[in-house]
Parts: structure tokens; C-alpha cells; sequence
């Protein structure tokens, strides 16, 4: 019986092909595996990026209804506000934040009073919303004068074409343009590149004062390292009128404003003693603030103040509109919520509660 064996032999050329083909073969299979890989891992990073956004939401609207719970509270203690209270004190805010109980992450909250500004929309006379208000008119020819001899871009600008430009642009008229030649009615907007009617009627958003004649970004927001308009100013106060319509009071919180805003309420003569309200505000011995800020007149008590009058129609002590600033914060990730709200007693109930005016998340 004869038997033979085949035996195939591969040239080195051959070798080298099956060689190269195997490494292709190995190849493909690699970047495939670091494809999956990558979009795995890809899906995984989505998903936690998902997963921590609506905790951050969760826990800055926690922080929030934690202000809220707050601010009630302050209403049934006290009948004043000022920032000797608990909802202004930093490091109370932070311990009763951090009871909150999270997994992980960090939450600070903020509360900041909204009466502690200039109203705009007060600087005419709403609910008629054809004339300006005399006292707010001053009290805007005062600051107007100090911000913007303090800010580069403003160094030339008329402050009193600022003041009639916003006028022209709260009153309800028939565009007439009273305030005179310097004021701006819809016949400059139209005349815009980027044409936009004026709108007659009260700012809901600061974002809209931007829009005003002669308001530059600069000027709105600042430079240079100065304050600008929309530090000082508010476009919420509003409250029900007599006959069922609304007006803006434009009373200021003495006990919570800041500097430029109490000189612009000082006589022209005194601006420079506005710095002895804050002093006297702030005053302590150990833990304990020296002096009761219940009274309306209680600058009267102020080393110099004996002869100086501030205009009722101007001040307040009692605030029920604030701002709620909650920073949600895990590991590199944050998210903030800014809440206005405002304090009001519930028709049916008798409770006080606070209603939202405004939610933003950035």
C-alpha cells in the first residue's frame, strides 16, 4: 500500500500577506472594541452629566423653599427687616443649609432684599403713568449725578436725558414726548438699525432698561471695576392700587440699602453722612447689635441726624419682596437659582406664604 502526504509550503512572501492580514483582522477588532469603548463610557459620562443636573435642580430649588420657610417665619417675628436679622446673616444661612441632607454636593443660599433698591417703575405715577412722581424724580437726579460721575462711560452723558428717557418709556402716553427734546419715544426706536417700539408701560425684566436711550451695557452693568444701574434698581414693588389697578410706592428699606442708594436719598447738602447710617446699622458689642431699626425716623438717633429729614414718601423698614440666590455645587458641576418672591397672607388661610415673581436657573 503506497500512501503519499501533501504538504503546502508558504513562500516568505506569503507569510508576510497572512501576516498583515492577521494584524488588519486584529486591528479592526481593536478600534472596535476602543469604539464601543468610547461610546460606553461616552453614554456613562451623559448620564451622570444628567443624573447630577437634576440633582443640582433639586437641590437649589431645596434651598429656596428653605429661604421661603425663612422669610415667613421673619414676617411672623418681626414687623421690620433689616440685616441684623437671621435671613441676611451669612453664616446662618450656611448652617441651616448645610442640614439639608445630600449624597453628595454643597448648597449656599442667599437672601437678598429687593426694597433695598431704587423701583423704577416708581419714577412716574402709576396707575396713571403720565407724570413723574416729584420724589422719585429727585431721588434719580441724586444717584443718576453719583453713578455716573463714577463710571467711565457715563462721564459725558446727560443724566437728565437718562431720567427723561426712562420716563418716555414707563408713561402711558400717546407717544407725545413730553418730557422735551431729550426724552425718547417710539419714533427713535423705529429709527433703529434694529428697530424696536418704545414700550409705554413698566420694565419687567432689568434686561429691558438695557433698551433705553442712552443706557449702554457699560452703564447697566458696569465697568472698570464700578457698580452699574442694575445693582442699584429693581423692576418688582408693585402693589394693588385703590381702585383695583397698581401702583409702585418706591419706598426704600433703609435698613438694607446700600450706600448709593441712601445718599441719593439724603439732602444734597448731607450725601456725604450716608455712610453714618451704615455705620450705626451695623454697629455691635460682641454678637449683639446696638440699636433697634423698628422706626421709620430711626435715623433721627444718628450722631447728626438731629436736623436732617428724610423724605417719608421715600422710606421704609418693612420689605416683602426678596431675591433667592441657591449654588448647587457637585464636584466641578454647579448650578444657581434666582427666586423673587414676595411675602403675602393668604386670602383664605390668614397664613402668610411667598409667591414666586420670578425663576431662573443659570
Amino acid at each position: 500500500m503506497i500512501s503519499s502526504r501533501h504538504t503546502c509550503k508558504l513562500t516568505s512572501g506569503q507569510q508576510g500577506v497572512a501576516i498583515i492580514m492577521v494584524l488588519a483582522v486584529v486591528a479592526v477588532l481593536v478600534a472596535a472594541v476602543i469604539e464601543l469603548h468610547v461610546a460606553t463610557r461616552d453614554d456613562l459620562f451623559e448620564a451622570a452629566a444628567l443624573r447630577d443636573s437634576v440633582t443640582l435642580e433639586q437641590m437649589a430649588d431645596s434651598g429656596v423653599n428653605l429661604a421661603m420657610a425663612l422669610l415667613v417665619k421673619d414676617k411672623l417675628d418681626s414687623q421690620a427687616d433689616s440685616l441684623q436679622e437671621d435671613w441676611a446673616d451669612e453664616q446662618f444661612l450656611d448652617g441651616l443649609a448645610s442640614q439639608l441632607q445630600f449624597a453628595k454636593g454643597r448648597l449656599k443660599v442667599r437672601i437678598f432684599d429687593e426694597m433695598a433698591k431704587i423701583q423704577i417703575n416708581a419714577l412716574v405715577d402709576f396707575p396713571t403713568g403720565r407724570y413723574f412722581n416729584s420724589a422719585q424724580y429727585k431721588l434719580w437726579q441724586s444717584f443718576t449725578d453719583r453713578l455716573l460721575s463714577m463710571s467711565e462711560s457715563g462721564q459725558d452723558t446727560d443724566p437728565v436725558a437718562i431720567i427723561n428717557s426712562i420716563k418716555d418709556w414707563l408713561d402711558s402716553g400717546d407717544d407725545d414726548a413730553i418730557t422735551g427734546l431729550s426724552g425718547a419715544e417710539s419714533s427713535y426706536y423705529l429709527s433703529l438699525d434694529q428697530p424696536y417700539p418704545c414700550k409705554n408701560g413698566p420694565f419687567d425684566h432689568l434686561a429691558e432698561v438695557g433698551l433705553v436711550k442712552g443706557i449702554t451695557p457699560e452703564l447697566l452693568a458696569g465697568a472698570g471695576g464700578a457698580s452699574g444701574l442694575a445693582r442699584y434698581i429693581t423692576v418688582y414693588g408693585a402693589v394693588e392700587s385703590e381702585d383695583g389697578k397698581f401702583t409702585f410706592p418706591g419706598r426704600i428699606n433703609i435698613n438694607t440699602a446700600e450706600l448709593p442708594v441712601l445718599a441719593a436719598m439724603m439732602p444734597p447738602e448731607n450725601e456725604a453722612f450716608a455712610q453714618s447710617l451704615i455705620d450705626w446699622r451695623e454697629a455691635k458689642t460682641g454678637d449683639q447689635y446696638l440699636h433697634d431699626l423698628s422706626r421709620k425716623d430711626w435715623y433721627k438717633d444718628v450722631p447728626g441726624f438731629s436736623g436732617i429729614d428724610l423724605d417719608p414718601k421715600l422710606i421704609t423698614v418693612a420689605s416683602d419682596v426678596f431675591r433667592i440666590v441657591a449654588t448647587a455645587s457637585i464636584e466641578n458641576s454647579s448650578l444657581t437659582l434666582s427666586a423673587v418672591v414676595r411675602r403675602e397672607k393668604d386670602s383664605k388661610s390668614g397664613r402668610w406664604r411667598c409667591m414666586v415673581l420670578n425663576w431662573e436657573f443659570y
